[in-house]
């Protein structure tokens, strides 16, 4: 990956790129936030770390200016002394994370991993033809896309493929509630996000509000409207890839 390290400390941004390049990264090297931005309007790069105080402008300031180059550039700032309302200013602007110097590489490292990751997505419905359609639209998307039809497999394709991102759930398999198949994926693998989904938005009411009480993300409705989807999907993502740097 392409990683683009700012500080207007030169050694750290020496050590930073080395360890980065050792690891098979692209890493390229800017000393401010100014030249940082610079290089993101030329170039933009798979992710950035950036120091929040540095000469000229802040970290903060040119973490808001990437974002309005390229709002989804996931930018790790990083700081030996940062304020409460530096870090507060930070996370508002869209810092993935507030990390503390020294750097914590095996978290950064980790964190990259993640987020070269390819996303992997089930989709559980009786319906083969919407399983179908489903599948091309989010595999143009550059997505893995696992199919469903029969909710007895279910957990076999999470036993199988454990980094599974997302499952999108049909609330009515056939004879089997979604429900059950939503509590049966809490139990074994909890946290692991679910995503309703159900051409019953009335009738379903209070399933659906059974499902969110017991894990559920969120509930879509079909016909789906794809740019909701695609919403939910990199919420999740991005929940997924700030887990990742809370170093434990």
């Amino acid at each position: 990956m392409k990683i683009l390290v700012v500080d207007d400390d030169r050694r750290i941004v020496k050590t930073t790129c080395d360890i980065l390049t050792i690891k098979g990264h692209e890493a390229v090297a800017a000393y401010s936030g100014e030249e940082g931005v610079a290089m993101v309007r030329g170039d933009a790069p798979d992710c950035v770390l950036m120091d929040i105080k540095m000469t000229g402008i802040t970290g903060v300031e040119a973490l808001r200016q990437m974002k309005q180059i390229a709002p989804a550039l996931p930018v790790v700032l990083v700081s030996a002394y940062a304020t409460d309302e530096l870090m507060e200013q930070a996370k508002g602007a869209g810092a993935y994370a507030v990390l503390s110097k020294p750097l914590n590489f095996p978290l950064i490292l980790s964190f990259l991993s993640l987020l070269r990751q390819e996303e992997s997505i089930l989709v559980v419905d009786d319906d083969p033809e919407f399983c179908r359609t489903l599948k091309d639209v989010l595999s143009l998307k550059g997505f893995h896309v696992e199919t469903e039809t029969e909710a007895q497999r279910v957990m076999g394709h999470l036993e199988s493929n454990y980094k599974l991102a997302v499952i999108l759930l049909d609330l009515k398999l056939g004879a089997v509630n979604g429900i059950d198949v939503l509590k049966d994926i809490q139990a074994k693998y909890p946290g692991k996000p679910v995503v309703l989904v159900t051409g019953y938005r009335e009738e379903m009411a209070s399933s659906i509000e059974k499902a969110r009480q017991i894990g559920a993300y969120t509930c879509l409705y079909k016909p789906l409207e794809m740019d909701a989807l695609f919403q939910v999907i990199e919420e999740i993502r991005i929940k997924k890839l700030k887990n990742a740097l809370i170093s434990t």
